[in-house]
């Protein structure tokens, strides 16, 4: 069984965030995030929670234990440059490269689990769509209008008032 979560867009370089991911490739996923929690990279803050993203993801799509599950694979893409300009000599400009990436990682587990069936799945609260409006709500709504078209109208007699007292040209 296999577990996929991505990060896009990373406003990290690949080549910043790649030595992060050698450094939990293969690890089990405790071990993995007792890693990156103390790891002093600026990568490893969104690498760690896009460990916690699939963990997540085990847990409530397969019903997978995290003490099963370590990294099979995990890779930084290339995504897209932002280029910015910086003066240079001689009136030139030169290009500055803001790099991005998109990480992914697939865990895997250690022994064999199957997926669980729909009837299996944890069951979600029911939400109540009915809502009772108390009769103190509706008088407090109905003078909130009153007093909200008596300051329309009040507002309007003065924009009118205001426009006569200018003096002609």
């Amino acid at each position: 069984m296999e577990v996929k979560a991505k990060l896009r867009y990373l406003r990290i370089a690949p080549s910043k965030v790649r030595p992060v991911l050698d450094l939990i490739r293969g690890l089990d996923v405790n071990s993995a995030e007792t890693q990156l929690m103390f790891l002093s990279k600026k990568a490893a803050q969104p690498v760690l929670k896009l460990l916690n993203s699939a963990v997540a993801n085990a847990l409530n799509n397969y019903s997978i234990k995290k003490e099963d599950l370590y990294i099979k694979e995990i890779f930084a893409d290339e995504g897209p440059t932002l280029y910015r300009w910086t003066p240079k000599a001689f009136g030139r400009a030169a290009p500055i490269r803001k790099r991005s990436s998109h990480l992914t990682i697939i865990l895997g587990t250690k022994k064999k689990v199957l997926p669980r069936k729909e009837e299996e799945k944890i069951p979600q609260p029911e939400i109540k769509k009915e809502v009772k409006i108390s009769k103190e709500k509706e008088k407090f709504t109905e003078e909130r209008k009153k007093a909200k078209e008596d300051l329309r109208l009040k507002r309007k007699e003065s924009f009118i008032k205001r426009v006569f007292r200018r003096k002609a040209i």
